[in-house]
């Protein structure tokens, strides 16, 4: 069969071309096209990549509004895409803005629409609910929550685990010895913290310097930055340049893994590094602005993947335009060994684990694709 593909963002590439992998084993005959990333062409081949998602990320409303005609354009060139290559499926993975509009688009010419990864309109933005009602023929969760939310909107979601838990899985068995990763990263033989402060640029600027702030408290400890690969050096250097905190490139798994807690940036960074069983707190600088407005957009009670999913704050959540340096100095002491909410936050941690479910959840979901086209 033939399989459209479109992810707008790098854990879309990431848990994309998992899933392509997947769909080969059940599909042999499986042939893509698709926009997504490195890791879904390692699979679909470079060939069959029509847009990276490099060109395609546009984050916040000035950015979106400066760049709407090549927006527009490339959705116009995806269609086109589409029509030529002639898909038994098209599978939208998350990036609601583009994909939404995509799915309409599809169904108008009687195409088959999956959804892999839904977006989080529990969250934000709820009218979407109704277009994947109307346009999406198969809507798959990775959140177990998710299924009473939807099915409560008249969709039945199909849920097989989060693949997040495959990726963790994949990257502990080819982990360094902590002698191996100090010696790689000329770090010293002291207990680490990482910190998370997250893949864009804009919230590396607001985020990493309170972060900064705070390893300056902690002389015991070495903090490193766990840098993106496609943010330039220079935007961590700026803001880490007179601290003690080292910059660690792309190993953000391999960096926690050695970490004795960590500060995170909301996102899917919190729910990896619960998965992992590192304590943290998360820390989310905001306009002045946000903290006025929160009420009336945001329909959750928490930013962080690890309290929506267990419906509690088990880890702290610093969400502010200015934060009070000796609170969250409290808070951080309060996870490292020996700290009252060590154990605790541990526990809720083992919690989270099981209702994630266990490891092949991309191979599950492949299947289900695969069986239900057939």
């Amino acid at each position: 069969m033939r399989y459209y593909i479109i992810a707008g963002e790098p854990s879309g590439d990431l848990h994309g071309g998992k899933l392509m992998r997947g769909i080969a084993k059940y599909d042999t005959e499986a042939q893509f096209r698709f926009s997504g990333g490195d890791f879904m062409a390692e699979v679909g081949g470079k060939e069959n990549l029509l847009y990276h998602y490099r060109e395609m990320s546009f984050f916040g409303f000035v950015q979106v509004a400066k760049n709407l005609r090549t927006i527009f354009r490339q959705m116009d060139n995806v269609k086109a895409d589409i029509e030529r290559f002639a898909p038994d499926v098209i599978i939208l993975i998350d990036y609601p803005a583009f994909n939404i509009r995509i799915a309409k688009w599809a169904k108008s010419k009687g195409i088959k629409v999956y959804y892999y990864i839904a977006p989080k309109v529990w969250a934000w933005k709820e009218r979407r609910v109704k277009s994947l009602r109307k346009y999406v023929d198969r809507l798959y969760t990775i959140f177990p929550f998710e299924t009473e939310y939807f099915r409560g909107h008249g969709i039945e979601p199909h849920f097989f685990g989060n693949p997040l838990v495959d990726d963790i899985a994949e990257r502990r068995a080819t982990l360094p010895s902590r002698e191996e990763f100090l010696a790689e990263h000329e770090l010293e033989n002291r207990p680490i913290i990482s910190l998370l402060a997250g893949s864009r640029v804009s919230e590396i600027r607001a985020n990493l310097p309170d972060m900064v702030a705070i390893s300056r408290r902690f002389p015991e400890y070495q903090f490193v930055v766990t840098a993106v690969p496609w943010i330039d050096k220079s935007i961590y250097d700026n803001i880490i340049k007179g601290s003690e905190v080292r910059y660690l490139c792309n190993c953000t798994q391999q960096a926690l893994a050695m970490s004795e807690a960590a500060i995170v940036t909301s996102g899917t960074a919190t729910l990896e590094t619960a998965l992992m069983g590192i304590p943290e707190i998360v820390l989310y600088h905001v306009p002045w602005i946000y903290e006025k407005l929160k009420p009336y957009f945001l329909r959750i009670p928490y930013i962080s993947l690890v309290n929506i999913n267990l419906n509690r704050e088990a880890v702290a959540e610093i969400v502010c335009k200015k934060i009070d340096i000796e609170d969250v100095v409290a808070r951080v002491a309060a996870i490292l060994p020996g700290g009252a909410e060590r154990e605790r936050m541990l526990k809720d941690f083992d919690t989270l684990k099981r209702m994630m479910g266990e490891e092949g959840a991309s191979l599950r979901f492949a299947e289900d694709i695969v069986k239900s086209l057939q």
